[in-house]
């Protein structure tokens, strides 16, 4: 059913209270929980308002919403709370379809509403063994990509298994929740030291970094320059001080680790990986990652393939970048090709880009970089530590400028909104 629609008030099709406010608060409070950056979340907010006739304006940080409906003076704020989250994927795609029918008009804003309540509550698509299997694949996939022999693969799933089991406990107890990250890097170091007595010659930089990798805030540093590059400043800005106290809880919890470690069985003599990565190695590795982000993203399973290749793209993007040009310009390489393959892949499939996008960043971030500084610093070199700081944060850049750039060569699907003409009406809540 449609009514007339004066566009001299946008609020009159929408009054206080009705079923759009409620969709468009409902709504922003659910793709805010399931991960979405502040860019991407105002984008689809202010698609629906627009498509529902509704006047208003919406700002993002990582632990709040504003809702603005009308102008002038009788314009309504609304503040959400939220806590930030990691990104569900499975949950993104359920919510970026509903906004498509809702734009299409195959859905009113009452039905919507108790749609998002249905996504949203959901209960997780895999089972807490199958989430800790995941952690521990991820880990063993990612000591490979470090160079990690079979000793470092063997004990980096062992950790990366740990860490899994920590990360569903957290789910259920709020006081480990709360120092998952700095009781997960401590028990990695541990683990890795004690690996390193029982079962050398291992490396125990290697181990730990490969048992931690999935907790390494570099796809947050990543998302927080892009969105201080997209001028969305103050989402960027806490995003970005966000990751820097991860990254120092997880060395601290890595300092206290290891000297617990090394105080109860000695000294490690340090040494490096023990492995060389085999073409076969490096091409198990790269579908065995995609496998357990699927898991850890809750992203949909049918999807595993498009995620293997957009994440091959981007990975060998940036390994020929970084022949042809240096590390931190290859980066730049990769972000473009898993940039343009995620907009691809979102107009074929209709589905969010960020489905592949994510993962596939997942495999470029420089969260290593990160943890290697941090331990340098730990060591008292501090120079050597500042300067792969640095470079962490210029590999950050060239990642961020490929992907914006990859908007320019492949325009994302829905990258120019629909607005409604002024005759033509709105749908009915």
């Amino acid at each position: 059913m449609v009514v007339a629609f004066d566009s001299s008030s946008a609020l009159a099709a929408s009054p206080p209270g009705s079923p759009a406010h409620a969709l468009l608060l409902a709504l922003g409070r659910g793709l805010h929980e399931s991960g979405f950056p502040a860019p991407m979340l105002e984008h689809a907010l202010g698609r629906v308002a627009d498509h529902l006739g509704v006047e208003a304006q919406f700002f993002s940080t990582p632990t709040s919403i504003f809702s603005a409906f009308g102008a002038g003076t009788e314009q309504r704020v609304h503040l959400a709370r939220v806590e930030p989250a990691s990104v569900d994927l499975g949950r993104l795609v359920e919510l970026q379809s509903l906004i498509d029918k809702l734009c299409q008009d195959a859905l009113g804003a009452a039905a919507a509403i108790r749609e998002v309540e249905r996504i949203v509550g959901a209960k997780p698509p895999f089972r807490s063994s199958v989430t800790v299997a995941a952690y521990a694949l991820s880990s063993g996939a990612f000591a490979a990509f470090f160079g990690g022999g079979a000793h470092e693969l063997v004990a980096s799933a062992a950790i990366g298994m740990v860490t899994g089991t920590l990360a569903v406990l957290g789910r259920r107890v709020v006081a480990l929740a709360r120092v998952f990250e700095l009781a997960a890097a401590a028990c990695a170091a541990l683990l890795a030291v004690i690996a390193a007595h029982v079962w050398p010659p291992l490396s125990v930089f290697t181990t730990t970094l490969a048992g931690l990798i999935i907790l390494i805030p570099g796809f947050t540093l990543t998302i927080a320059l892009t969105e201080l590059a997209t001028r969305h400043l103050a989402s960027g800005t806490a995003r970005l001080a966000g990751a820097m106290v991860t990254f120092l809880t997880i060395g601290f919890g890595v300092a206290l680790g290891s000297r617990v470690g090394e105080a109860v069985l000695g000294a490690v003599v340090p040494g490096a990986a023990t492995g060389t990565v085999d073409g076969v190695t490096e091409l198990v590795a790269l579908v065995l990652a995609p496998a357990s982000m699927v898991v850890l993203l809750r992203a949909p399973p049918r999807e595993l393939p498009w995620l293997v290749v957009t994440g091959m793209l981007g990975y060998f993007g940036a390994r020929l970048g970084a022949a042809w040009l240096s590390p931190q310009l290859g980066m730049f390489v990769g972000a473009l090709a898993l940039g343009a393959a995620s907009n691809a892949y979102a107009w074929l499939r209709r589905r969010p880009g960020s489905t592949v996008l994510v993962p596939g960043i997942l495999m470029l971030v420089p969260g290593s970089m990160g943890y290697r500084g941090l331990s340098e610093m730990m060591a008292r070199e501090v120079l050597p530590g500042i300067a792969t700081a640095v470079e962490m944060v210029l590999v950050a850049v060239s990642l961020v400028a490929g992907l914006l750039a990859a908007n320019v060569v492949s325009p994302p699907a829905g990258a120019r909104p629909s607005r409604r003409r002024p005759e033509d009406p709105p749908t009915a809540p």
